[in-house]
């Protein structure tokens, strides 16, 4: 299966007003970053086609991390090399994603308010890649201390990252840039696991080598990205200090309860959190799956995920004229019922000890599956979010989204090795979420966003209107 992780950071693709980078935004935010005399000058003056070429390689680099550490080969490490149980690994990630959720307003305060945001970025690359080359030292648990850790800078980076892409575009060209950057993104899978399957067709058991080519690979393809990129002047630069974490934390609240006066939204937002919760922890326990459940070899599970990859591809451009054609809430309700499938189907392979040959036929459908989702979901959230609050909602969702990156793991151990109910019973509880998902957007009015606009739009004071308690409510 494809990276998720890597579908979420899409978003930056779609984030028009630059305020949107992290959970301190808010009004007022300029997109100009840095200080830098050879950036360029204006939010309107076209970046140096190096400036580009730098930032859309990191996120090649950054996702043959995500792939070859977070979603695959280090799971396999610990449950298939060391004896581990899915929850070694699952608690672990749960654990990194709950530490990024808490410190994610001061990140993303710290991010609004240094002169520049690249300094950041090395830092954390470099914290992120020296954690991943130890993975394999000291045993399980040590790695998994070292997984956590690497997996947390890996996460604050991309809070630095996204908020370059108005450095290294304009306006204009500023969906088209992030779209390069997600189609970059996916090459960087291939990259990842090719790389791994050289390593392990030598020696099978030379997973932390892996861990350590990952490590170089990122470092290597991020050194374009620290070199090249010219950050634009932010004259509205202050020191970073106590007060702006407050005002970060303050922005977070008033943007909450921002969030609840907009028809639609926050019935999606619980949505977003349940179909996103089921689609990671599918895609992040799959390498163990197919391995222990379905008595795939490695080899057999990396050419699994290679077909994922390109389903999530394909399914991407199919999904999004569908988008074009019907709206994104009827095509996102027919992306889960294809989750739903898909879910029933995995566990079926396994419950009914159905031929080998059924997974592979189901392994595209997730990727496209995978591919619906994200094609579905930021749309559907720029149509219910008045423009005027975009930045500010738009670091809401990211939030949300670190959120349902920490339940889904904690259900699938509890079952596996709390209840001990096996993993196909892990799988078909992902059902509830996706059910629950379904519920939860059946009702939104993805018209475009402009009753939520009115609604948001009110003055701060007073009682809600009418029409907006009556949509929140339906």
């Amino acid at each position: 299966m494809p990276d998720p992780t890597h579908a979420a950071r899409g978003d930056a693709a779609h984030h028009a007003d630059g305020q949107d980078r992290g959970p301190g935004s808010g009004p007022g935010r300029d997109d100009a970053y840095g200080a830098d005399p050879a950036a360029p000058t204006g939010e309107d003056t076209p970046a140096p086609r190096r400036s580009v070429v730098g930032w859309v390689l990191y996120d090649l680099a950054n996702t043959i991390f995500s792939l070859n550490i977070v979603s695959f080969y280090f799971s396999l490490w610990v449950v298939n090399d060391k004896g581990g149980r899915d929850g070694d690994y699952l608690i672990a990630n749960s654990a990194s994603m709950a530490l990024m959720f808490l410190t994610a307003p001061l990140l993303g305060a710290l991010s609004d308010q240094v002169p520049r945001r690249l300094p950041l970025l090395v830092v954390t690359t470099l914290a992120c890649c020296g954690f991943t080359a130890l993975l394999g030292l000291g045993g399980l648990r040590v790695s998994l201390v070292l997984f956590a850790a690497a997996n947390y800078f890996f996460q604050a980076g991309l809070i630095f990252y996204d908020a370059l892409l108005p450095s290294v575009s304009t306006p204009e060209t500023r969906g088209r840039i992030g779209g390069i950057g997600v189609a970059v993104g996916y090459l960087g899978s291939l990259i990842g696991l090719g790389a791994g399957a050289v390593v392990l067709a030598a020696d099978e058991d030379a997973k932390p080598t892996v861990f350590r080519l990952t490590a170089l690979l990122f470092l290597l393809f991020a050194l374009p990205c620290f070199l090249f990129v010219r950050e634009r002047p932010r004259p509205d630069a202050t020191a970073f200090n106590g007060a702006a974490v407050r005002r970060a934390l303050g922005a977070l609240r008033s943007t909450a309860q921002r969030a609840r006066r907009v028809p639609g939204l926050p019935r999606f937002l619980v949505g977003h959190v349940f179909y996103a919760d089921a689609a990671n922890t599918l895609i992040a326990t799959m390498g163990i799956y197919a391995t222990k459940e379905i008595g795939f070899t490695e080899g057999q599970a990396r050419l699994v995920l290679l077909v994922g990859i390109l389903g999530a591809i394909g399914g991407g451009l199919v999904w999004g004229r569908t988008v074009d054609r019907i709206g994104p809430r009827r095509t996102l309700a027919r992306v889960l019922a294809l989750w739903a499938t898909v879910l029933v189907a995995t566990a079926g392979v396994a419950y009914f000890d159905l031929p080998q040959g059924v997974f592979w036929a189901v392994a595209p459908v997730a990727g496209v599956a995978l591919g619906g989702t994200w094609a579905a979901d930021r749309p559907l959230m720029l149509a219910l979010t008045p423009p005027r609050y975009l930045g500010q909602l738009w670091g809401l969702y990211a939030m949300v989204g670190r959120f349902a990156a920490i339940l889904g793991p904690l259900l699938w151990t509890g079952i596996v090795d709390g209840l001990q109910l096996g993993r196909p019973a892990a799988v078909l509880s992902l059902l509830v979420l996706i059910g629950l998902a379904y519920l939860a957007i059946r009702p939104v009015d993805d018209g475009r966003g402009e009753v939520g606009r009115r609604a948001a739009d009110q003055p701060e004071a007073g009682s809600m209107p009418t029409a907006a308690a009556g949509s929140l409510s339906s």
